[in-house]
């Protein structure tokens, strides 16, 4: 992770940090991997001195965005979740796609995620998972690049154009060697997403799992989120899966006020 979010693009005059530029990157020092920091750890990440890191905290911690423990380990404050819950494309559609994406778990017993982008990644916002299900390299609010998962190619496909052409002429990353990484099979694998209406990601992220999505659409018919079922490889029954995971997207769609008959 670098030390300053991907969002802060922008410094003050003459390429300084300007004190947002500062502020969240003292937020950003926190993940997945890192979700408890001490203040020396925070300074070294947010590449601030310890003195700025200790007033910007003592700020956010005051504020309610940090959390201190007995310890002196600092946390993620409940703030940030109640502005977080208040993100349409967070708590908000996960709400309404709760009991579609439920009905789709009881169907398989499989894994089944809900997705948004947010830039060139995926961002996973809910997870249903069995015991018994395939091991996936999945949480909630885990990013993977577009093009190495099937909600991530279901977004691409329904994707801004230009978007779409400028993210097949970059970097494509691998994570296995069935993972996408020729610019014109992308662009094949996601006119073939836009024909059927559904994707396929086989053995992208990891060589055991193959998965199955498909978009889900706001009441103006662009696509907001994707809705995926994750198998294993060995036991994939594509046709047996495609109408399942597109009966439970397109459920959500029309929760969220898609009528198909206008499309």
């Amino acid at each position: 992770m670098t030390a300053l979010p991907r969002a802060l693009g922008s410094t003050g005059t003459g390429g300084v940090p300007t004190a947002t530029d500062r502020l969240l990157s003292v937020l950003a020092a926190f993940d997945h991997e890192h979700p408890a920091l001490c203040l020396t750890d925070i300074s070294r990440r947010a590449g601030l001195s310890l003195t700025t890191a200790h007033r910007l905290v003592g700020a956010l911690t005051e504020w309610g965005a940090l959390e201190r423990d007995e310890s002196g380990v600092y946390h993620v404050g409940l703030r940030l979740w109640e502005i977080a819950a208040l993100a349409p494309r967070g708590l908000a559609l996960r709400q309404i796609a709760l009991p579609y994406l439920e009905d789709l778990y009881e169907a398989t017993h499989e894994n089944v995620q809900l997705a948004v982008r947010d830039g060139s990644d995926v961002v996973y916002i809910e997870w249903l998972s069995g015991r018994s299900a395939v091991g996936v390299h999945i949480r909630v609010g885990a990013r993977w690049p577009l093009h190495a998962t099937g909600v991530g190619l279901a977004l691409l496909a329904h994707g801004d154009p230009e978007f779409r052409e400028a993210y097949c002429a970059g970097e494509l990353a691998s994570f296995t060697p069935h993972t996408i990484t020729d610019p014109a099979r992308l662009r094949r694998e996601l006119a073939e997403v836009r024909r059927t209406g559904v994707a396929v990601s086989d053995r992208q992220i990891t060589e055991d799992a193959l998965s199955v999505a498909a978009p889900v659409r706001t009441a103006d018919g662009s696509v907001a989120a994707a809705v995926s079922i994750v198998v294993p490889h060995a036991d994939a029954q594509v046709p047996v899966l495609v109408p399942a995971v597109r009966v439970a997207a397109r459920g959500i769609s029309r929760a969220l006020g898609w009528l198909p008959e206008r499309a």
